[in-house]
């Protein structure tokens, strides 16, 4: 395997690592990074979608006391149960409207107009919510949220099928306009994280199987572990940061940052393929 490939393969799992689960889209960097690396094309494009699952192992890793107490008691505790529920209503909305509109969102909104308006508007809308006391909050736990509340984060999370949004900021900045606290909506965005990104990785995998190999397997590999390792850090750190801080500068790095994706584009400095 081409040593060059296989730290471009790093590098892109470094990306994916750490905007993931942060408000600042994870996409937009990979497309500006997989431009510059010329790590672009088909297979780039499942490799990238392949390599969340690392990101989500690390959420499952740092949860995974949340997530064994839930597997051990559901059979018997309506608290697990309800719990439990919310995810799977949560995730639903993402997945029926991926099947009925994700191949037409790629093939007309992946474009840098989007993708930086998308960006700029997001963080207008972090400043709007961080503007309301979080003393308004009426959720403080994700055991206090209802199906109604779950179904709405749900809703919520579908923006982000627009290029540019980010699935975390929609639903860690919607959670929070819905009612939920910093904590609990980042929380809830993590637990969600993991049904929607790992269906998301499988899907893209089985639907683009023929065009990969066993010699792609390294490559894949390194994302991985690269995607794992970076988010694992990524993901500590963010919930120590919300425990006394707001995500104001993420607002302002979203806007440098649409208009880093502006000028790359208008320079051709990133091409963008359909």
């Amino acid at each position: 395997m081409d040593t060059v490939l296989l730290l471009k393969s790093a590098i892109m799992g470094i990306v994916e690592g750490l905007t993931e689960f942060l408000p600042i889209s994870s996409t937009g960097h990979l497309i500006l990074a997989g431009s510059l690396l010329n790590f672009t094309g088909t297979k780039a494009q499942v490799f990238e979608i392949a390599i969340q699952t690392g990101a989500i192992l690390a959420v499952i890793i740092v949860y995974w006391q949340k997530i064994r107490e839930t597997l051990v008691a559901l059979p018997s505790s309506r608290n697990a149960q309800r719990f439990s529920l919310n995810v799977l209503i949560a995730f639903l909305p993402a997945v029926l409207l991926g099947l009925l509109f994700g191949k037409m969102i790629k093939a007309h909104l992946f474009t840098p107009q989007v993708v930086a308006t998308t960006f700029i508007l997001g963080a207008l809308v972090i400043f709007w919510a961080e503007r309301r006391p979080q003393s308004a909050a009426r959720i403080h736990s994700v055991d206090e949220m209802t199906a109604w509340d779950a179904l709405k984060v749900g809703l919520v999370q579908c923006l982000a099928m627009v290029p540019g949004t980010s699935r975390s900021g929609a639903t860690i900045i919607g959670g929070m306009l819905l009612g939920l606290s910093r904590k609990a909506a980042t929380d809830f965005s993590f637990f969600l994280a993991i049904p929607t990104l790992i269906g998301a990785g499988v899907y893209s995998l089985y639907k683009e199987r023929a065009l990969l190999s066993a010699a792609d397997l390294p490559m894949f590999a390194v994302g991985l572990l690269f995607s794992f390792v970076s988010a694992w850090f990524c993901v500590r750190w963010l919930l120590r940061y919300i425990s006394s801080h707001s995500f104001v500068p993420f607002a302002w790095y979203r806007l440098v940052f649409g208009l880093i994706v502006l000028a790359t584009w208008l320079t051709g400095t990133v091409v963008w393929q359909e």
